[in-house]
């Protein structure tokens, strides 16, 4: 059932289910005036479809699962394990809290029991979920299977003891590509004996990171083949689009799909939620402000709590996990000085007996509400929680739907707000809620074929074994020739009969960031102390790590003294300054070259032209504005910096001037002073919707506008990726051009501001100070292009 909801007609509304029941509570608190409710949802129970145990499953598995309270599987772990359990490779991809742990439990621990010698390896895109995942396998207190960590936590001392004697090893993609795959031969016992290979989350691997890991597990396979073993793979997901497509790109074998969701799941309620406007505040150029997601999120916390529901509060940042618990205590404080103690936040950073500790207090209740990063996203098993906030879109569905299903876990009824931060898509999905409950989640996207991705794998593969032709398809055929070929004359590698060789003394693997681009990284140190705080990728570190600028770490703020690009060094002191920074950019875009052109012929003279290729990206950090919290700049200060190109991909259009400043049917009727400013803002609200249509955040993209290009010679909109060699979001957006296009002209013209405003068209991320901006003018625009590109 959906249904529309007032708070007027929510507080009216039958107290039919717990979820109604918290809305309600939520509702009770807000402030005379204010309307932030935009849409309610009502989604239905679904019971449990429960079979018997497959007849191979040994009786010691079968007894330890009943003691940890198991009594029958669920139709789905089944099926998963019985694929696995045949050697066929397979993806199960249902909900949250469905169980997908038992799903490949069951075929491991099954041929484990069965065969002493065998082994198994589990990989999670963070520690936490492997540890946690870890310690529920320690639980079923089955004999012999002797499970360990191997990452980055685990003690020098034990690690010898890990290789040589765990069976079934609990890693991430990090370790295995530097600690493990590099030193195979130490492992060779354990990949000679391997029978399963498990990788959990498998839809948080997108972009960059998962095109990473794609090839990182092509290069497992081959030295499983080195040693003679040929693992089944069993990969867990969050409900995607395609699963069984989607798993066999990563993994690079054959999966089937099991998605049908056997486990039962409470009735919940999800709400949309849209922060009110401030009083007398404005922001840039005097456009409304919204009360930020994090405050909002911190008083719909607070008011959960008080009525007594197990509250989990995601946000966006480390800070705002923080801010968030502070907030809500700071409320709570004033109706009961012991409420304070129940909130709390979690996040990375904290060490990992704090973490497990936050863990258990939620579950057990000792605290009954926590703010947390997506750390609490990927899987760690939180049981019986009332409710989820959501402050900010995650940038996926699949993340989204991730996080909301953490209300509910224990069958229970469950509520899910839902709080828009004041950007284009999360002002959009708020307003057109079947973009976020009734639209299928994203298929992953994955480019294993980039060749800044490419390049350095090849290198670290031939590092650990050489290559020889028949390694190539699985690599990608005529594309890794192709790079190994550029390899070898840059001399990183060296071409034999046999095959291509890593000549080099030194393991390349270090040198390879699976996270980012392989490009070299920042450290930020602490002047006084000498402390290192953390890293920052090279080509972000002009922007947010300029001498000058504020920088956020951990809830604690310093300020750049110095930034050493060829030192890798950024040094910084300990200041919390009454200002923030912006960085003040200049960009230019060059066409490398054209893959796709598609000229659309507008009525009466001129025409759109649609794009997609690989361009060159210029940028150069020329100095910093200061602000104040509302919004004032104090001064600008220049800096001088170098540039910096990046190569990736780009899709972009261009449209004749005529059909700008022309007049009558499909013309934009504007002055050509109004063209740089409309195009800016067309391109601004562009990125903030792309990720409702491509798998990633608007932090992944960037943009370009110009009022004459002089490559197209007409004005012309860039969208193009943020690293290098593209990650496949501009090749989705090309795909979608025309629902990406019109639902960003839908969101400027729903937008109540007069002028242009955070919640449309003024970009965090603008490199020009959201300056020209024009709205009007954007909407001219886009209406031009649509319909050029449906006619």
């Amino acid at each position: 059932m959906r249904a529309d909801l007032s708070p007027a007609s929510g507080r009216a509304a039958a107290d039919h289910d717990r979820g109604m029941r918290l809305l309600r509570g939520v509702l009770a608190g807000v402030a005379a005036g204010e309307e932030p409710l935009t849409h309610v949802t009502e989604l239905p129970e679904r019971p449990a479809a429960v079979v018997d145990w497959p007849d191979w499953t040994p009786e010691p598995v079968r007894a330890a699962f009943a003691a940890r309270g198991v009594r029958l599987p669920w139709s789905h772990q089944v099926e998963a394990a019985e694929h696995a359990h045949a050697g066929r490779s397979t993806v199960i991809a249902t909900g949250t809290a469905s169980g997908k742990s038992l799903a490949y439990q069951l075929p491991v621990l099954s041929a484990l029991t069965a065969d002493r010698r065998a082994t198994a390896l589990y990989l999670s895109p963070t520690k936490a979920l492997g540890a946690d995942q870890l310690r529920a396998l320690r639980e079923l207190d089955l004999p012999d299977l002797r499970p360990a960590a191997y990452d980055g936590d685990t003690p020098l001392a034990e690690r010898d003891w890990v290789r040589a004697h765990s069976r079934w090893v609990f890693t991430n993609p990090d370790m295995l590509h530097r600690g493990v795959l590099p030193a195979h031969d130490r492992w060779s016992m354990f990949f000679r004996r391997l029978r399963y290979v498990v990788v959990d989350e498998c839809h948080s691997y997108r972009g960059v990171f998962g095109s990473h890991v794609a090839l990182l597990l092509r290069r497992l396979r081959r030295v499983c083949r080195r040693y003679g073993s040929d693992p089944v793979f069993v990969l867990a997901s969050a409900t995607v689009s395609d699963p069984a497509g989607s798993a066999t790109r990563l993994s690079g074998v054959d999966c089937a799909a099991v998605d049908q969701d056997g486990s039962p799941r409470g009735a919940r309620t999800v709400a949309l939620w849209e922060p009110p406007l401030l009083d007398d505040v404005t922001g840039d150029n005097g456009a409304p402000v919204r009360r930020s997601a994090g405050a909002e999120s911190a008083r719909v916390l607070a008011d959960l709590v008080i009525g007594g529901a197990r509250t989990l509060a995601f946000t966006r940042s480390r800070v705002g996990a923080e801010l968030t618990s502070l907030g809500a205590k700071r409320i709570l404080a004033e109706v009961d000085a012991d409420l304070p103690d129940q909130i709390a936040a979690y996040r990375a950073g904290y060490l990992p007996e704090e973490r497990r500790e936050l863990e258990a207090a939620l579950g057990d209740g000792r605290l009954l509400g926590v703010a947390s990063t997506n750390a609490l996203e990927l899987g760690v098993d939180i049981a019986g929680l009332d409710a989820v906030i959501v402050a900010g879109y995650p940038g996926t569905l699949a993340s989204f739907w991730q996080q909301a299903g953490r209300a509910g876990r224990a069958g229970d009824g469950s509520l899910v707000v839902f709080i828009a931060r004041d950007d284009p898509l999360d002002t959009y999905l708020v307003h057109h809620p079947s973009a976020i409950l009734d639209k299928p989640v994203e298929t992953t996207v994955t480019d294993p074929g980039n060749p800044y991705v490419l390049a350095p794998q090849l290198v670290c593969a031939a590092a650990e074994l050489p290559l020889t032709p028949a390694c190539l398809p699985d690599f990608g055929g005529d594309t890794a020739r192709a790079v190994l070929d550029d390899l070898v004359a840059e001399g990183s590698l060296r071409k034999r009969p046999g095959g291509w060789y890593w000549t080099q003394r030194d393991r390349p693997h270090g040198a390879v960031d699976i996270r980012g681009s392989g490009g070299e990284q920042i450290a930020l140190v602490e002047a006084d102390s000498g402390r290192m705080l953390g890293t920052v990728n090279q080509g972000n570190a002009c922007s947010t790590v300029h001498p000058g600028a504020v920088y956020l770490h951990q809830g604690s703020s310093y300020v750049v003294d110095d930034l050493d690009l060829d030192a890798g060094l950024a040094m910084v002191h300990t200041e919390t300054p009454d200002w923030t920074t912006s960085p003040r950019e200049e960009v230019d875009i060059s066409i490398l070259d054209t893959e796709s052109r598609t000229v659309f012929p507008a009525q009466g003279g001129g025409a759109v032209e649609v794009c997609l290729g690989n361009v060159a990206v210029t940028s150069q950090v020329v100095g910093y504005l200061r602000k104040l919290p509302s919004g004032q700049v104090l001064d600008q200060i220049p800096l001088d910096l170098p540039e910096h190109t990046l190569h990736t991909r780009a899709v972009w259009y261009t449209i004749t001037e005529d059909l700008l400043t022309g007049q009558g049917l499909d013309r934009a009727n504007l002055k050509r002073s109004r063209i740089p400013g409309a195009l800016h803002a067309a391109e601004h609200a562009a990125i903030g919707l792309l990720p409702l249509f491509a798998t990633c955040d608007r932090w992944d993209i960037g943009g370009v506008s110009t009022a004459l290009h002089p490559e197209t010679t007409h004005p012309t909109v860039f969208v193009h990726d943020g690293h290098p060699g593209g990650a496949g979001f501009a090749d989705r957006a090309h795909t979608a051009l025309t629902a990406w296009l019109t639902a960003t002209r839908k969101a400027i013209a729903a937008c109540e501001c007069p002028e242009g405003c955070p919640s449309c068209v003024q970009s965090p991320k603008c490199g020009n100070g959201n300056n020209p901006l024009d709205k009007q003018g954007a909407i001219a625009v886009l209406t031009t292009v649509l319909n050029t590109l449906r006619r």
